[in-house]
C-alpha cells in the first residue's frame, strides 16, 4: 500500500507540474539596453493632446525624404486661416493603432484627420509609417464611422507601384467606414509634385469649409511658427555643431546607430572610377569597425552631407548676417512635440551648413512667405503669383524657378529688393535629408567596410551658374587624409528587399547600367564567397551598360577577373557610344533571349534592375515582355502578366530611382 500511495504522489505530482509548466510565465519586464540613447518622453495619445491644446485638425504624415511632412506641416498651418487649429503628427510617436485613438476622433467637434503619404520603393510604406500600414491591415473589423478623413498622396509616376500607400490608405479607411470629405490628391515628383499639392490644397480647403459650416478668415498674412532667441552668454558645450540627434552624439559614439544617431566612418578609399571623359565617377569605402552595424548585399547606406562653405558664406553676406550668432527658434505653440525646426541652439552657420537645404529650388509656400520682405511691389506680386494655383502663376514658377534651377541664393542675388530676415528664411527652408546609396559591396567579404559607387553631379543652368550635387561633392572632397585627420561620413543602414535568392542554385540575371552596378558588385562578391565555401552556385550572368569603353567602363578589372574566375558566367557589356548606332543593355537582353528565356521559365532565375527608372528600367522591362512574346509564344497581355507575376514571386525586383 505504501509502494501503491508513493507511486500515486509521484503521477499527481508530476501531473500538477505538467499542467503548471503548460501556464505561460508572465512577461519578463524588458530591461533598457545600455548604450542605447535616452528617447525623448512621448505623448502617446494624440486625442488627448488634441483636447488639451484645442485642436480640431490633425495632420499625419508618411515621409521617407521630409516631403510629406512639409507638407503637412504646411496644411496644420493653413488650419488657423479657416479658424480651425491644426498640429502635425509622426504615426510613429503615437499609439493610434493600438488603442482606437482613430475612432475617438469623433470626440471632438469638427474634428479631421489628414494623411500625408509618401511611397517608397516598390510601393511600400516609409519606415515611420509601417506600423499603420501593419495595423491597417491586419485590423478588419475597426469600425471607423466616427472619423472624417482626407489622403494626399506622394509618388513618381515613373515607378511601378505609382502612390501605392496613398491609394490603400483612402481605400482602407473608406472600407472602415469613415467618411472621406475630399477626393484623394496625387502627387507626381516626376512631373511638378509641388504643382500637384497646391491645386489640390486650393480646391480642398473650400471643400473643408461647406462640410463643417465655415469660413476663412480671410487673413492671408503670413503667420510664424517659431520665434527666434539669440543667446550671448551661452556655453558652447550645449550648442549643436551638426549633430543629427543626441548633443555630442559625434565625440562619443554610442550604438545602435540608425536615422537619428548616425555613425561617424572614416574613409579608407576615395578614388576615381573612370580612365577618362568629362565626369566624375568615384569608388569610396566606409570603415565601419566596432560600430556593430551589420548590413546584407542589397541594402542601402543612408549618408548625411553638409553644404558647400561658398554657398553658406554668399547667404550670410547677401543678407548681411553674423553667421556664428547662437541662436535659437523656438515653437510659439508650446504643446507641440516638434520644439525647433532644427536642432537648437545652433548658429546660423550651422543650420545653413547642416541642417536647411539651401541647394534645392524653394517651393511656392517659401516664395508666398518671403514675399512681404520684397522692397520692390512687382517682386511682390510676381512672387505671390507664383505661389498660386493660376496658369500664369505656376507656368512662372515652372520657368522662374524650376527649368532656371534657381535655389535661395540664385532667387536672392537676382531679386534685389527681396532681403527676408534670415531667421525667418531658416524657419521656411526644408531640412536637409540623408542621401540613399546602393551599397557595393558585400559583408561576407567585407564585413567591416560599406563601398559607395556614385557619379559627381555638376551641371549648368540656364542662369549660366554651376549647380553641383550636394551629396556627391561632398563625398568627392572626403579625402582619406584631410590636413592629417580621418575624414569622416556620418552614416546608417537602411534594409532593403533586393536580396540575392535564398538558394544559391538559383541563377541571377543582373541589369545595372552605369552607376547602377553598385549592388551587383556586392552580388558577384557573395557569390564568389559562396563558390569558395565549396557550394554550389547557379548562373550569375551580369549586363552592364557605359558610353565608352576607354572611358566609363566602370570596375572593368573586377568583373573580367570574376568572369575569368567563373563567378560571372556571362559578362556582357554595352558601350552605347562606341559606334554610330546606340546599344543599350535591353538590346544586349533582346541578343541573348534564348538563353535569358531559359534561365527565366526553367532555371527558375531571379532577375534584378538597378540604375535609372525613367527610362532604363522601363525599356528593360519591355524587352523582358518582347523575350517573352518571341522565345516564350505569348501574347503581349500574357508577357505582361507573366513579368508581373515574377514580381509578385519576389523573382524581379528593382532598386532604381527617377
Amino acid at each position: 500500500i505504501t509502494m501503491d500511495l508513493l507511486l500515486f504522489s509521484v503521477i499527481v505530482g508530476f501531473v500538477v507540474y505538467w499542467f503548471m509548466s503548460r501556464k505561460k510565465p508572465e512577461p519578463i519586464p524588458e530591461f533598457k539596453k545600455l548604450d542605447t540613447p535616452t528617447p525623448t518622453t512621448r505623448e502617446t495619445s494624440f486625442i488627448e493632446k488634441m483636447k488639451k491644446t484645442g485642436k480640431n485638425i490633425i495632420v499625419f504624415y508618411g515621409s521617407q525624404t521630409g516631403t510629406a511632412e512639409e507638407f503637412a506641416n504646411r496644411l496644420s498651418k493653413d488650419a488657423q486661416r479657416y479658424g480651425m487649429k491644426g498640429m502635425v503628427a509622426d504615426p510613429e510617436e503615437y499609439s493610434m493603432v493600438s488603442t482606437g485613438e482613430l475612432s475617438r476622433l469623433s470626440e471632438i467637434k469638427n474634428s479631421l484627420a489628414i494623411f500625408c503619404m509618401a511611397t517608397y520603393g516598390e510601393g511600400d510604406p516609409t519606415d515611420n509609417a509601417q506600423d499603420f500600414y501593419d495595423w491597417l491591415q491586419e485590423n478588419d473589423d475597426e469600425d471607423l464611422s466616427g472619423l472624417n478623413y482626407t489622403v494626399f498622396g506622394l509618388g513618381n509616376k515613373t515607378y511601378e507601384h505609382y502612390n501605392a500607400m496613398g491609394k490603400y490608405v483612402d481605400k482602407k479607411l473608406e472600407e472602415l467606414g469613415a467618411t472621406r470629405i475630399f477626393d484623394l490628391g496625387m502627387g507626381d515628383d516626376d512631373g511638378n509634385l509641388e504643382e500637384d499639392f497646391v491645386s489640390w490644397r486650393e480646391q480642398f480647403w473650400p471643400a473643408v469649409c461647406e462640410h463643417f459650416g465655415v469660413e476663412a478668415s480671410g487673413d492671408e498674412s503670413s503667420i510664424r511658427q517659431y520665434e527666434l532667441k539669440e543667446h550671448t552668454d551661452i556655453n558652447m558645450n550645449k550648442v549643436y555643431t551638426g549633430e543629427i540627434g543626441r548633443l555630442k552624439s559625434f565625440e562619443v559614439q554610442k550604438p545602435p546607430f540608425d536615422s537619428k544617431n548616425p555613425f561617424l566612418a572614416p574613409v579608407t578609399v576615395n578614388r576615381k572610377l573612370n580612365k577618362a571623359g568629362d565626369r566624375h565617377l568615384m569608388h569610396l569605402e566606409l570603415d565601419i569597425t566596432g560600430s556593430k552595424i551589420r548590413y546584407e548585399s542589397g541594402d542601402h547606406v543612408a549618408v548625411f552631407p553638409t553644404n558647400d562653405s561658398a554657398l553658406v558664406n554668399k547667404l550670410g553676406q547677401i543678407l548681411g548676417v553674423d553667421l556664428d550668432v547662437v541662436i535659437s527658434l523656438n515653437n510659439l505653440d508650446e504643446e507641440s512635440n516638434k520644439k525647433h525646426p532644427f536642432p537648437c541652439p545652433t548658429t546660423y552657420r550651422t543650420a545653413l551648413t547642416h541642417y536647411l537645404d539651401i541647394s534645392h529650388p524653394p517651393r511656392t509656400n517659401v516664395l508666398y512667405e518671403l514675399a512681404q520682405y520684397a522692397s520692390d511691389p512687382k517682386d511682390q506680386e510676381n512672387m505671390r503669383k507664383m505661389a498660386s494655383s493660376s496658369p500664369e502663376g505656376k507656368a512662372l514658377y515652372q520657368s522662374w524657378v524650376l527649368d532656371a534651377s534657381r535655389n535661395i541664393l540664385a532667387i536672392l542675388e537676382d531679386m534685389p529688393s527681396l532681403r527676408p530676415p534670415v531667421d525667418h528664411l531658416c524657419e521656411l527652408l526644408p531640412r536637409l535629408q540623408a542621401r540613399y546609396y546602393s551599397i557595393a559591396s558585400s559583408s561576407k567579404v567585407h564585413p567591416n567596410s560599406i563601398h559607395i559607387c556614385a557619379v559627381v553631379v555638376e551641371y549648368k543652368t540656364k542662369t549660366g551658374r554651376t549647380n553641383k550635387g550636394v551629396a556627391t561633392n561632398w563625398l568627392k572632397n572626403k579625402l582619406v587624409t584631410d590636413n592629417g585627420h580621418k575624414s569622416t561620413v556620418p552614416m546608417y543602414i537602411r534594409k532593403s528587399q533586393f536580396r540575392l535568392p535564398f538558394k544559391s542554385t538559383n541563377p541571377v540575371i543582373m541589369v545595372g547600367p552605369g552607376t547602377g552596378i553598385a549592388p551587383f558588385m556586392g552580388f558577384i562578391q557573395e557569390r564568389g564567397w559562396l563558390k569558395q565555401q565549396g557550394k554550389e552556385v547557379g548562373e550569375t550572368v551580369l549586363f552592364f551598360g557605359c558610353r565608352h569603353k576607354n572611358e566609363d567602363y566602370i570596375y572593368q578589372e573586377e568583373l573580367e577577373g570574376a568572369e575569368k574566375n567563373g563567378v560571372l558566367t556571362q559578362l556582357n557589356v554595352a558601350f552605347s557610344r562606341d559606334q554610330d548606332h546606340k546599344v543599350y543593355v535591353q538590346h544586349l537582353l533582346t541578343k541573348n533571349k534564348e538563353h535569358v528565356w531559359k534561365l527565366i521559365h526553367t532555371d527558375n532565375a531571379h532577375i534584378y534592375i538597378c540604375g535609372d527608372a525613367r527610362n532604363m528600367a522601363k525599356d528593360v522591362q519591355t524587352a523582358f515582355y518582347e523575350i517573352a512574346e518571341e522565345v516564350g509564344g505569348m501574347t503581349r497581355t500574357q508577357a505582361v502578366d507573366y513579368v508581373k507575376k515574377l514580381m509578385t514571386k519576389g523573382r524581379y525586383s528593382q532598386d532604381v530611382w527617377s
